[in-house]
């Protein structure tokens, strides 16, 4: 599949995700090539239709000046008490519904946004879908003040950790942690994982997304768009 038929089917998916955003909702919306189509509806809405939205979060400064520049005003989520519904898009889906997130280098937020929804919907085309997580690096964002024992522990426990670059430097993460990917296909038991990383000393957030997502609407090669429920 070719990037501009990827980008054709992202649109379907994220226009149809779109149409679940009412007025007066507080919105969570999220980072990605996905969100971005996302929100160019959303913006469309607001011109042609009057959408308006009682509070908007975003988990990234490049979804935030993407809504601002669509007229939105954006908050900060220590400023809102609960989202109604948030969206975004995910790096993996599982059948179950668990998901692999932080790609981008947002996981953090991205998962505090989640957490603090009450419904959250992701956005996905077909070749992010899979049976079991794996197929995809799992980013673990880490202190730097205990990085390096932090990767040697992950290295000793057989998780094949590698530091996120930018060219030749580390990645800076927007609370100005580095990021860990973890090399595990398939993630072998989601939830143990995800119950060690919460344990490390130093594991500021993690990119297993478990038991967060209730609905998926999924774009196929096909055409077609799946609205998938938990």
């Amino acid at each position: 599949m070719d990037k501009e038929e990827q980008d054709k089917l992202k649109k379907q998916a994220a226009v149809r995700a779109a149409g679940l955003v009412k007025s007066g909702m507080k919105l969570g919306v999220g980072t990605g090539s996905t969100v971005a189509f996302l929100i160019d509806e959303l913006g469309r809405r607001r011109k042609e239709e009057g959408l308006k939205l009682k509070a908007v979060v975003t988990t990234s400064s490049r979804s935030k000046k993407q809504m601002e520049e669509w007229g939105f005003k954006v908050d900060e989520l220590s400023s809102v008490t609960k989202l109604d519904l948030t969206i975004d898009g995910a790096d993996r889906l599982a059948a179950n519904f668990d998901g692999i997130k932080g790609g981008g280098g947002a996981l953090t937020m991205e998962k505090n946004v989640a957490v603090n929804s009450q419904k959250v919907v992701w956005i996905v085309d077909e070749s992010k879908v899979v049976d079991r997580l794996g197929g995809f690096p799992l980013p673990v964002e880490v202190l730097p003040i205990s990085c390096e024992q932090n990767f040697q522990r992950f290295k000793n426990a057989g998780l094949n950790p590698q530091w996120r670059m930018s060219g030749k430097e580390r990645l800076i993460t927007h609370y100005g942690n580095y990021i860990v990917d973890l090399n595990v296909d398939p993630v072998p038991v989601p939830e143990g994982l995800a119950a060690y990383l919460d344990h490390t000393v130093g594991v500021v957030e993690h990119g297993l997304f478990l038991d967060m997502c209730e609905e998926a609407i999924i774009a196929h090669s096909d055409g077609t768009i799946e609205d998938r429920q938990k």
